[in-house]
């Protein structure tokens, strides 16, 4: 790994930084932080309202520059169901539509812990459920079909928001593309998994705080073991959309990510996994011309081209 890389993400490692205690914070430092987007790019801000109409979920819409495929992605942001919005990932997404030819829509689901599980997974399959019915589109831009895609969280909630479109009898996504996501509850020593000790520590993101993340989504842990927080614990992976999940060799879900498309290929579905080597999690919030982006952008676009 890139020496530098390696500093910056030790100190962001932290100890001292509490993910219960500090959620707030942290959501400032990434609103601060957060890469400025170059001007002139064309989006479309909208909201959808909830089930119960009980409140509004706001949505941003991308147009690439160069419209390539008459099919748009539907994007859950990741940050542990507790920081990152819209905003904070919006050159991740004027990007995303640009080096895929593709309409992105960015969903700005509810966040814990003010809003706990199964909040923003609703927020996300009501989203999904009424757009790939054809329901709630604007008028500039009306999709042939739509591709499923979140990072980390954001890849959590994609998976399950596919398990619960299945469960509920409704139209899956052709396909799905999950960046680094969480798969499975137990981010302890006691894991099953040898990357959640390997790349627990020093790494930016910790064994730690992704125990904290789960904790403050959902505080129960008998919940956290059910398949729409942890996929992995699913009974039933069948009739899946074919997925390409994407992972990162220094991140504590590299293992999880990589067990979950085997388990959907033991099920029957068409899956695959690409490790990033050298990578730490989060990089799909790099600046455009990163080397880890300029690696995994044309695989992706090559599995959903196909």
């Amino acid at each position: 790994m890139n020496p530098f890389l390696k500093f910056v993400l030790k100190l962001l490692s932290s100890p001292r930084i509490d993910v219960e205690e500090d959620y707030e914070s942290i959501r400032r430092f990434h609103q601060l932080f957060s890469l400025k987007s170059k001007k002139g790019y064309k989006i479309l801000d909208y909201q959808l309202f909830s089930a119960d109409h009980s409140h509004e979920i706001p949505i941003r819409v991308f147009y690439p520059e160069k419209l390539e495929k008459q099919e748009a992605i539907l994007f859950y942001h990741g940050g542990g169901w507790v920081v990152g919005d819209i905003e904070t990932y919006t050159h991740t997404c004027i990007n995303m539509a640009n080096k895929l030819g593709r309409v992105v829509y960015s969903v700005d689901y509810r966040l814990a812990p003010e809003y706990p599980y199964p909040a923003g997974l609703e927020d996300c399959y009501r989203v999904a459920e009424l757009l790939f019915e054809k329901k709630g589109i604007p008028r500039q831009f009306k999709p042939e079909k739509f591709i499923l895609m979140g990072d980390s969280a954001g890849g959590n909630l994609a998976a399950a928001v596919s398990l619960m479109l299945r469960d509920k009898g409704m139209k899956l996504p052709d396909k799905q593309v999950l960046w680094y996501p969480v798969t499975h509850w137990d981010h302890t020593k006691n894991s099953p998994f040898k990357s959640v000790e390997e790349n627990g520590y020093d790494y930016g993101l910790t064994a730690k705080r992704v125990e904290s993340y789960m904790e403050l989504y959902a505080p129960e842990e008998e919940l956290r073991r059910t398949p729409y927080i942890s996929p992995l614990m699913a009974p039933n992976l069948r009739n899946q959309p074919e997925t390409f999940i994407i992972t990162a060799e220094f991140d504590p879900l590299r293992d999880e990510g990589e067990a979950y498309a085997k388990a959907l290929q033991e099920s029957g579905n068409k899956a695959q996994f690409h490790r990033v080597e050298e990578s730490p999690h989060g990089f799909i919030t790099y600046p455009e011309n990163h080397p880890f982006l300029e690696e995994v952008y044309p695989l992706i676009k090559d599995f959903l081209d196909a």
